[in-house]
């Protein structure tokens, strides 16, 4: 029993033992075969297609630098593609490092080998680390390399990343160049019942035929009896897109009633020192568009920096066509409420691309991103601006789209709401106790330390107090997303509860009345300008019904002995100083620095406590505006709403070029200005 527990003891040791022999160093192509998900991603159906576009892309860089124009690809019965160009033909002379092997032997049995590093060979191209044309050979069963070359025919045969016997050399067909590489995917790698995919290998070629206008793409499909037979799929098909992009979009929504809007009737193409893009749009009258992004003639099916940059020039272009149109509605509109309703494909060409993993269906390269930018901004503008009807029709479907998806987003918030049965607050929101809104108020105050004070003061029945950090955001010369991301904007959104722009209702407001209350001086006045403009721009029925006030904190205290008053101003100041306080002596007069500095009791008396305050309504008056812009005639209610946007588009809008002029024609009626 004890020999037993020994033979157990040094077993279990030896099992456990990690030394220098356990360490395995895998060489030539064996780390392919031992963990193909590293380099394809996997060993399942997409996996599988993977190896005919590493050998189609071969092809393709070949066409894409000239060399080329014409490709063929043939699915064979039993499970075979063969992938033919007429470009140079893979180099078969020995190689400098590797004198023994051709370069043909190399490139298919050496993982980062190829023409590809520099930019000697191929400018572009969609091959990288050299190793798609070895990783297709290392995880094939049975390989047949044709090269066609210098006069010569060259023909070599390989199995699971082995080369069978030496390059042979044969006669060839004079002028006649080119590669041809047929395979067999391994079935210990893939099994027995992994197939190939015609309709799959059929949209793969024809997207290498509209990605590079010109080139001939000859499709072959041997026995379509064995497979999943569709129309959708010819047995013989010559694929040719002589306009590229173009020819394709119009192919694809030329039948499509969904498409009201002919955008770009030519593909953009574009060349700078980044690269070169093609682009081609249309947009479709329901939200279900598309968008097929490459780099290199290599599909990126989870988009990355050529997509991002397509994104910010649609988006900059869209708000900047409504800031020129003076569509205010627009600054609603996302990149999301652009892209749903575009059918897209776009084609980038960049030097030495970064793409995310071997697979490639992302591109990270961040020059991508200016080079489509730019490219797609500036020719969007111009057919903007060239067809305003067009245009004006894709503005206004956005804003439908981006008014529809806030509309879902509100009404998601309201069932969350009513489900819960508790309406979330801002933290620093100090709420008033009574549950409706009948008879009570909202202070809006400026920072925590008068909102201390203003807490203290209240009548906590009735009067809620929210403070604001410093000054609010100028909503009137902010973006949507701006203004959504803006704390400050959307703790007052939520204490408020009535909602903003189209969605805001006045019956719904938690209470009677919104107080703006702030220090009684020139910032105090510059943040209650702030918070008009919020009001009357994001919730303009508040202000219409009555609900919006401005309170009249004193910037004076006057005091002989028991006898004391409060000055709203420096007017009011004089005017007491005349009658209440005439032949007074040594009158104390305290300037308050702020609605923080106020004893909380001074504070309750002379701004808050509705027995001995003074609020001023803030209303919608037509006729101050037509004061105002000095107008004879009498205006309309909508013209009279149109003018007064103006006003205040011109105060506190984007264009300071504006404001200036307005402060240089109404300079002279400004009055003791407290600087």
């Amino acid at each position: 029993m004890s020999d037993l527990f020994q033979a157990n003891a040094a077993k279990a040791a030896h099992s456990n033992a990690y030394d220098a022999s356990t360490i395995e160093v895998l060489e030539g192509l064996e780390p392919v075969r031992r963990r193909p998900g590293m380099y394809i991603g996997g060993t399942d159906a997409r996996a599988l297609h993977h190896l005919a576009a590493e050998i189609l892309d071969n092809a393709m860089d070949e066409a894409v630098a000239g060399h080329a124009d014409t490709i063929s690809i043939t699915l064979h019965a039993g499970n075979r593609v063969t992938v033919r160009d007429n470009g140079r033909g893979i180099p078969v002379d020995p190689h400098p490092k590797f004198p023994d092997k051709s370069a043909l032997e190399v490139i298919l049995t050496t993982l980062h080998s190829g023409g590809k590093f520099n930019d000697k060979a191929y400018a572009t191209s969609g091959g990288l680390h050299g190793v798609g044309m070895s990783v297709v050979n290392a995880l094939s069963d049975d390989m047949q390399v044709t090269i066609h070359r210098q006069g010569n025919t060259y023909t070599q045969s390989y199995s699971r990343g082995l080369p069978l016997a030496p390059i042979r050399k044969g006669p060839g067909t004079k002028g006649q160049t080119g590669s041809a590489i047929s395979f067999h995917p391994d079935t210990q790698i893939f099994g027995d019942d992994l197939t190939f995919s015609a309709k799959t290998l059929y949209e793969m070629a024809r997207s290498k035929a509209y990605l590079h206008r010109g080139l001939t793409v000859d499709w072959t499909w041997e026995d379509a009896t064995g497979n999943e037979a569709t129309p959708t799929v010819p047995k013989h098909d010559v694929i040719k897109f002589h306009n590229g992009l173009q020819d394709f979009i119009e192919t694809e929504v030329e039948q499509d009633a969904r498409l009201p809007i002919p955008l770009f009737s030519e593909v953009i193409t574009f060349s700078g020192k980044h690269g070169k893009i093609d682009l081609a749009c249309a947009w479709l009258q329901e939200p279900e568009g598309w968008i097929r992004t490459y780099c290199n003639t290599v599909p990126t099916p989870q988009g990355g920096t050529h997509e991002t940059g397509l994104r910010n020039a649609l988006l900059k272009s869209v708000r900047h066509y409504a800031d020129l149109t003076n569509n205010k509605k627009a600054a609603i509109i996302t990149a999301d409420d652009i892209m749903a309703h575009l059918a897209c494909m776009a084609s980038v060409f960049i030097p030495q691309p970064q793409f995310q993993g071997q697979t490639k269906e992302r591109l990270t390269s961040p020059e991508a991103t200016r080079l489509v930018e730019n490219a797609t901004k500036d020719a969007f503008d111009h057919f903007l601006t060239g067809h305003p009807d067009n245009a004006n029709l894709l503005l206004q479907t956005m804003i439908e789209r981006a008014e529809a998806r806030e509309r879902m987003r509100d009404e998601k918030a309201m069932q969350r709401k009513t489900a819960t049965r508790r309406l979330r607050l801002p933290g620093k929101l100090a709420d008033c106790a009574r549950s409706t809104a009948l008879g009570t108020e909202v202070f809006l105050v400026e920072g925590d330390s008068a909102g201390g004070s203003a807490k203290q003061a209240r009548d906590r029945e009735t009067q809620a107090v929210l403070p604001l950090r410093g000054k609010i955001l100028n909503v009137a010369a902010a973006s949507a997303d701006k203004i959504r991301n803006n704390q400050e904007i959307q703790d007052l959104i939520l204490a408020l509860g009535c909602g903003v722009g189209r969605d805001c209702k006045a019956e719904n407001l938690r209470y009677e009345r919104v107080v703006i209350m702030t220090d009684a001086d020139v910032d105090g006045a510059h943040i209650s300008s702030l918070l008009i403009a919020f009001f009357y721009t994001q919730m303009r029925p508040l202000v219409a019904a009555g609900h919006l006030y401005l309170a009249q904190p004193p910037l004076y205290r006057l005091a002989v002995g028991p006898t004391y008053a409060y000055a709203r101003d420096d007017a009011h100041k004089d005017h007491l100083m005349q009658t209440m306080f005439k032949g007074k002596t040594k009158v104390e007069i305290s300037r308050f620095k702020g609605l923080g500095e106020m004893p909380a009791r001074q504070l309750k008396d002379t701004t808050m406590s509705p027995l001995s305050r003074t609020l001023i309504r803030v209303t919608l008056e037509w006729a101050a505006v037509v004061e105002a812009e000095l107008v004879q005639e009498p205006l309309t209610e909508t013209q009279a709403t149109a003018a007064l946007d103006d006003l205040v588009d011109r105060l506190m809008g984007k264009n300071a070029e504006a404001r200036f002029n307005f402060i240089q024609e109404n300079a002279s009626f400004a009055k003791d200005i407290d600087i």
